[in-house]
């Protein structure tokens, strides 16, 4: 049998306020095409199919149109795990309706952990392989809460449910796999198993979108977790496509898109995997750039020269720019639009480091732009910039209206 390995679509995420649906459209339609042309006989989802659990109209249109191009395609299951960005209910919602087009949605742990493994047939209606489909798990999910825990034995409650749910569901693929096998001298079925967290190593990069999972040093958990029998171990959450430690049967796929301009510069891949009498193949598959992404640093005139570069290439990227010269600019973002006029070339947005500084105005040696609120910087704008008090009110006022539109407006969203 044949599989492929995603995860971390984040459907209906945004990036500094500009949708991003034509990409998402883009790489599901990409992988829909990989799948026909790969021959997939089954599709893992890793979790973080939205990137809310609330998703808006458009993400969703775009998970079902592509549930039913695949019901329609050589691709004869899916199986779908929620991540932590999942709400299990909305996912799980569908899940019998789902299942009888062999669509799999698992959102939440199941008391019964042989709820959690499902069987996936070959051509011929033989045994193929055993997924355990374990969702993202939640702290409630596997630990007791008692009065006056300390955090060191709040971690090892949590690892310890942990490796007890990875073991239970394990062992209930193994039982199923035993009664399955009527031919003692074949290969073993496959046991592929699914999960959503933070294994120790694992690589992230700035504002990637990942959140911690679990407390303390739990957000990175051993390998000594995942039960041996485990012959292939598909995980989400971590955006870089990487294995976890030298194992290679043991990985992550990486979400398809950049979650930001600090992974734009990464490969993004799929991963498949064949098994095929006793071997086992494992295969990376490169993702398309949909859109550009470009990180511009430095002083404005390496800024403006990078620009130029740009539309020489016709490009029509996507720029993050960080001016981090010493010299104030107050009209930066004026300047750069003025640079960009008449080309393909979008600024979502624009550092300036210096004014940042001089707006903070610290009044602690180690304050920084992280330690204030929204109100607070606003406050120390009008306090940088010598606003007189008089005007202050009618000001506070546009900027309070501002901020609600836009609240509204990403509620209306999603």
């Amino acid at each position: 049998m044949k599989l492929l390995h995603t995860s971390d679509w984040h459907l209906g995420r945004a990036l500094y306020g500009r949708r991003r649906y034509d990409e998402f459209s883009a790489f599901l339609n990409w992988l829909g095409d990989t799948i026909e042309a790969e021959e997939i006989e089954a599709l893992l989802v890793a979790g973080d199919i939205f990137d809310t659990g609330t998703p808006g109209n458009r993400a969703q249109e775009l998970y079902y149109r592509f549930l039913c191009r695949m019901v329609n395609s050589v691709c004869r299951y899916i199986v779908i795990i929620a991540g932590n960005h999942d709400s299990p209910s909305f996912l799980d919602a569908p899940k019998n309706l789902l299942k009888t087009l062999n669509i799999h949605v698992i959102g939440t742990k199941k008391e019964n952990p042989a709820d959690e493994v499902i069987v996936l047939n070959d051509k011929n209606n033989h045994p193929a392989a055993i997924i355990c489909a374990v969702p993202y798990l939640r702290d409630k999910d596997i630990r007791t809460v008692e009065p006056g825990e300390t955090i060191a034995a709040k971690e090892s409650k949590l690892l310890a449910g942990l490796k007890r749910h990875y073991a239970e569901v394990c062992e209930a693929a193994r039982q199923q796999r035993d009664k399955l096998k009527t031919d003692n001298s074949g290969p073993d079925i496959p046991i592929i198993a699914m999960g959503h967290l933070f294994t120790a190593g694992g690589r992230t990069v700035d504002n990637d979108g990942v959140r911690e999972l679990y407390v303390g040093s739990l957000a990175h958990i051993g390998t000594k977790v995942f039960p041996e029998i485990i012959d292939y171990l598909a995980l989400g959450h971590l955006h870089i496509p990487q294995c976890v430690g030298k194992n290679e049967h043991l990985r992550y796929s990486g979400s398809p898109l950049p979650m930001g301009f600090n992974e734009a510069r990464q490969v993004k891949k799929v991963v498949t995997v064949e098994f095929a009498d006793d071997r086992r193949t494992i295969r990376e598959i490169a993702v398309p750039v949909f859109q550009k992404l470009v990180k511009i640093g430095g002083s404005l005139t390496e800024i403006e020269q990078k620009i130029e570069e740009l539309k020489c290439e016709s490009s029509s990227a996507w720029l993050e720019i960080d001016y981090t010269n010493s010299k104030i600019i107050g009209h930066l973002r004026k300047h750069l639009e003025a640079l960009i006029e008449n080309s393909s070339l979008e600024i979502l947005r624009i550092n300036n480091h210096r004014v940042i500084d001089r707006i903070l105005n610290r009044t602690h040696e180690h304050e920084s732009l992280e330690d204030l609120d929204l109100n607070q910087v606003f406050c120390r704008c009008l306090e940088s910039f010598k606003v007189a008090e008089e005007e202050r009110p009618e000001i506070t006022r546009t900027y309070n209206e501002i901020i609600q539109v836009l609240r509204e407006d990403d509620i209306r969203e999603r």
